[in-house]
């Protein structure tokens, strides 16, 4: 009763003025409608767990399944699991043409954003860390912290070559996935390095081949002294003869960022997650809390 008479006594106050001033014209436009929910097209995400924000990125062909061992032993993170379209049964969908690393460096930038993520931690593998350094060195305020697991700025050094020493081989990759015969050539030398998959989770050659071209010819050294966020490299030592140059490797290949922090695994291959799961776990742990 009382709201009905509050109503009623404004209405007569407001009457004087309704009466002199010009009444003002019915609105026709439209309410703005809302943005639509971005949708990644280069990948695709999982996500698990709760916690501050961690990104997860897999190297050249292989899934997010990759990190499914770390997650469950590295609980309190809401992990981002990244699946690069076009690798391990992933449809290529915006992948299918052109290039693929940095692009798909591009739209994680994108992701963070629309899904207001406040500086996470990026974690990548292979050329996932490849991709890692390019988030931290072109998107320096979306980075809280980059870690990097077996890769070195210019991907060809990881070969022990030059970046014209691999193009040749690159380009010839990629040539080969234009027709069906090079296609079937290419799935042969992914099933030598990866092992046979099952139809429903192998690669897209003809992404294979457009991303190994492109890593052959990225050389990241010059972008980082961009990266404001800390920086941790973890890399694999599998001999004990040559640990001692591969150290020396990696810290030449980092040099241009001083407090890039390195963490060398002994008596293990590229998949140090695999070969090394609990030393791995122990450097992602101090990495997360630094």
């Amino acid at each position: 009763m009382r709201n009905l008479i509050l109503l009623g006594a404004l209405g007569v106050a407001l009457t004087g003025i309704s009466a002199s001033a010009p009444t003002p014209a019915a609105s026709t436009a439209a309410a703005p409608k809302p943005a639509p929910a971005f949708k990644p097209t280069r990948f695709s995400v999982v996500v698990r767990g709760t916690g501050p924000d961690v990104i997860l990125i897999p190297g050249l062909t292989a899934s997010r399944d990759m990190w499914n061992g770390t997650v469950a032993a590295v609980p309190g993170y809401r992990y981002h699991l990244i699946q690069v379209a076009g690798f391990a049964g992933e449809p290529a969908r915006g992948n299918a043409s052109g290039q693929v690393v940095a692009p798909v460096a591009a739209e994680i930038a994108h992701y963070i954003r629309a899904r207001g993520l406040n500086r996470p931690a990026i974690v990548g593998h292979s050329m996932g860390g490849t991709i890692a350094l390019m988030l931290a060195a072109r998107h320096p305020s979306l980075v809280g912290k980059a870690m990097v697991v077996d890769m070195l700025p210019q991907p060809a050094g990881f070969v022990g070559s030059t970046t014209a020493g691999v193009r040749g081989l690159a380009e010839t990759l990629k040539g080969l996935s234009a027709t069906p015969g090079g296609r079937r050539l290419v799935e042969g030398v992914m099933e030598m390095f990866g092992g046979t998959q099952p139809p429903d989770r192998r690669s897209d050659p003809d992404v294979v081949a457009r991303a190994t071209h492109e890593l052959a010819l990225i050389d990241l050294t010059s972008d980082l002294s961009k990266i404001k966020a800390p920086l941790t490299v973890v890399y694999a030592a599998p001999d004990p003869q040559t640990a001692a140059s591969v150290t020396q490797r990696y810290a030449a290949g980092y040099r241009a960022k001083r407090d890039a922090r390195l963490v060398r695994v002994d008596a293990s291959g590229h998949m140090v997650m695999h070969d090394q799961p609990a030393r791995f776990r122990t450097a992602l742990k101090e990495f997360l809390a630094r």
